[in-house]
């Protein structure tokens, strides 16, 4: 039986919360049953081994087990580039030896598992958006790419480690004033919905909805940082809100989408919950248009955790 055969291999434990993000790092290797992730079967090679060892890394409860129970320093990948050429989600590749964004890793029980990214600029500097776990040893992993400049809160959810990072760094934190209570020492507090350019290259275009203050931040018109306000969806293989965990109004949210999807071009889909995805702007353009129609026909509804569609 498949439990028996992987019960001396890798395995996911009973702390897993369903957060998706070992599904979106080793797909194929780990699925979903029974509400929680689950290991479908052994690496066959070093590139699916290596997959299985980003998940185990990023898990928030560490729920993730390699055959020896233990989990090594050395096959961390993280922080991983994420901008590679190859048309998916771009795990493991690069188009540019020094990179320009990365998967932090290292998801944080504060935010219930989000993702967060390093955002490396022309100039050398980084952004951080959202925040993995804290740890002044992550922090100087991190730094390695080049000094950290920008604290980037999406919304509330993700603010757990903003100001520890933040005063790691040396960087300013980021937060819209919706929000502001989750992160009431921000050194920069966006105000109100129109697009504010919060360093070269970098737009800041606030979106209430999923909370009252969260924000997507859009870089070089190719990378588009989301929060919780929509992500890729392996479900429907689209873009998707979470209508079932929205927390400030779903109205809100469709008015947001209604505002930005005429104003904002990407590449890529950076979410903070839910799976990542690269298409051309031009798809991703009327992807976004046709979830702001979507989206105005949804209502209020009760947050409900199980109705996700990763």
């Amino acid at each position: 039986m498949a439990g028996e055969r992987l019960a001396d291999g890798w395995r996911v434990d009973e702390r897993c919360t369903n957060c998706d993000v070992a599904r979106q790092l080793a797909p194929g290797l780990i699925g979903e049953e029974g509400g929680r992730s689950v290991v479908l079967r052994e690496p066959r090679d070093r590139a699916e081994t290596e997959r299985l060892h980003a998940a185990a890394h990023a898990c928030h409860t560490r729920s993730v087990h390699p055959p020896s129970g233990r989990l090594e320093e050395v096959p961390d990948p993280f922080p991983m580039p994420l901008d590679g050429g190859n048309g998916g989600n771009g795990e493991g590749g690069t188009d540019d030896p020094d990179g320009a964004v990365y998967l932090c890793g290292h998801n944080s029980r504060q935010t219930a598992g989000a993702n967060s990214y390093l955002l490396r600029r022309p100039d050398g500097t980084v952004m951080m958006v959202d925040t993995p776990r804290w740890s002044p040893s992550l922090a100087r992993r991190y730094e390695k790419l080049g000094p950290v400049t920008d604290v980037l809160l999406t919304h509330r959810d993700h603010a757990a480690h903003g100001r520890q990072y933040a005063d790691g760094f040396g960087a300013r934190l980021w937060i819209h004033e919706g929000d502001l209570d989750s992160a009431p020492d921000a050194d920069r507090v966006l105000r109100g919905t129109e697009p504010v350019e919060i360093a070269d290259g970098v737009v800041a275009h606030p979106l209430p909805g999923h909370t009252e203050g969260s924000v997507l931040y859009l870089a070089d018109d190719r990378y588009c940082f989301t929060g919780d306000s929509f992500h890729w969806s392996r479900t429907t293989g689209d873009i998707e809100v979470f209508d079932t965990v929205t927390w400030y109004s779903v109205e809100e949210l469709a008015a947001s989408l209604e505002r930005v999807a005429g104003r904002i071009s990407f590449e890529w889909l950076l979410p903070g919950h839910g799976d990542r995805r690269r298409l051309p702007a031009g798809e991703m353009s009327e992807r976004l248009r046709r979830l702001a129609a979507r989206t105005g026909e949804l209502r209020q509804r009760p947050v409900d955790f199980r109705a996700i569609r990763w």
